[in-house]
């Protein structure tokens, strides 16, 4: 997990109403992203703060990929816009932290339509020349070579994709308003939910039923009820008995991962 996220962030200190912005946030992604059918599953969601980010929400492929099609970049935006969805609904308000999102979105949506002929309105072409030259230490970038005309339509066509994503996380998050709510406050006292605790909470398991009993969790033994109490009974009615043994402690599980991404 540091590989893909950076070391966590121990030391940052976030104000309650940050940690439960970010909750929200991180889960808008997550939820979008398990209902949609192209995005890859969710490994894991976190509010623990890893490199720049505050938390984050990790999905991984089942298998190696080396194509992508329209759809699913299509579904992996809208995953993407998740958390600024998320912000929207809860708090009717937007913060900073949707930025990186919305960078990688709109280089996506940028990509489709000057890259990848995925436009409708403007059909399979490729827009712009090349100019990246890399061993020669210069930035990568395109020279137009398109009329003013043209570009004004690739903004269009770049902006109806990007709002088209949105829309879409916005109608499922309304749609899952009261699974965003229970399993974000979940997920705020938890910090952390693994990719099987996620899936159980969104069909309908309670907490308890997903992380155990508080003293499963602590891993605290069981404090049998009163053992001489019970061996005198039980020996008044079936003859003397050895003293019962102490039951073993159970540890229980415990969970462990918004990005401003």
């Amino acid at each position: 997990m540091r590989v893909i996220a950076g070391p966590e962030k121990k030391t940052r200190v976030m104000s309650e109403k940050e940690r439960l912005v970010t909750a929200f946030h991180e889960m808008g992604h997550a939820i979008v992203g398990h209902v949609l059918p192209n995005c890859d599953p969710v490994h894991k969601v976190s509010i623990i703060g890893r490199g720049q980010a505050l938390g984050y929400t990790i999905s991984l492929p089942g298998e190696d990929k080396f194509l992508t099609t329209r759809a699913e970049l299509a579904d992996t935006m809208a995953m993407t816009l998740g958390g600024r969805a998320a912000e929207e609904i809860v708090f009717g308000e937007i913060t900073t932290g949707a930025s990186n999102d919305i960078e990688k979105v709109t280089a996506t949506a940028k990509s489709m339509v000057m890259r990848f002929g995925m436009s409708e309105k403007l059909g399979p072409r490729v827009f712009g020349h090349d100019t990246t030259q890399p061993f020669l230490g210069r930035s990568m970038g395109t020279e137009p070579d398109y009329s003013d005309d043209v570009a004004r339509e690739i903004d269009d066509e770049i902006r109806r994709i990007v709002e088209i994503a949105h829309q879409s996380a916005r109608d499922i998050l309304s749609e899952r308003r009261e699974d965003l709510d229970r399993v974000s406050k979940i997920l705020l006292e938890r910090e952390t939910i693994d990719a099987e605790e996620f899936v159980a909470l969104l069909e309908g398991q309670s907490e308890e039923e997903v992380f155990g009993s508080d003293d499963e969790e602590s891993g605290a033994p069981a404090t049998p009820e009163e053992p001489e109490a019970e061996a005198e009974k039980s020996a008044s009615r079936e003859g003397p008995r050895p003293a019962p043994r102490p039951r073993p402690a159970y540890g229980g599980g415990s969970a462990e991962m918004r990005s401003d991404s």
